[in-house]
């Protein structure tokens, strides 16, 4: 496995089963998969993200109950109507539907801002507020940033060059 990572995540077989490097030796990787593996053989695919494994952090996540890969277990049974979690199912953590109120503090078109800054506050609920934060490694000046108001996690509340 060329070019792969320690700890990255990779999907595994034709169910695209969730996986994770957990040992390189020259051009062979050790995968530890965390789900049910019958069925994989020796020869079948895996398919590299360049990702570590990791959680989705933001809005909605205190009202959901997942396992232990971050899959949201109330959002599976309603796709597939069983109790059971097939094989390579991929849910999103977080809806992608629900909108939340973004309020922006204290940044403004132009301001010089740097990995870790926090640009603003989402609130999922009276007791939790999310506090909306630069990536650790970017920095430069301010392009963009949202209006206050209702916006999906995939949304996009800020821009820098």
């Amino acid at each position: 496995m060329s070019g792969a990572a320690m700890y990255e995540l990779v999907r595994v077989g034709h169910y695209e089963l969730v996986g994770e490097i957990i040992r390189l030796e020259g051009e062979m990787a050790t995968i530890q998969v965390y789900e049910e593996t019958s069925g994989v053989t020796v020869g079948d695919p895996v398919l590299r993200t360049g990702k570590p494994l990791s959680v989705e952090l933001g809005p909605g996540i205190m009202g959901s109950i997942f396992d232990g890969i971050q899959r949201p277990l109330k959002d599976i049974n309603e796709l597939t109507s069983s109790i059971y979690i097939p094989r390579g199912v991929n849910v999103p953590a977080l809806s992608r539907e629900a909108t939340w109120d973004f309020n922006p503090i204290t940044y403004k078109v132009g301001s010089h801002i740097t990995g870790g800054d926090i640009f603003g506050i989402v609130r999922e609920n009276t007791l939790i507020k999310h506090k909306i934060m630069l990536p650790p490694r970017a920095l430069g000046r301010v392009l963009y940033i949202a209006e206050p108001g209702s916006y999906t996690v995939d949304v996009r509340y800020f821009l820098i060059p």
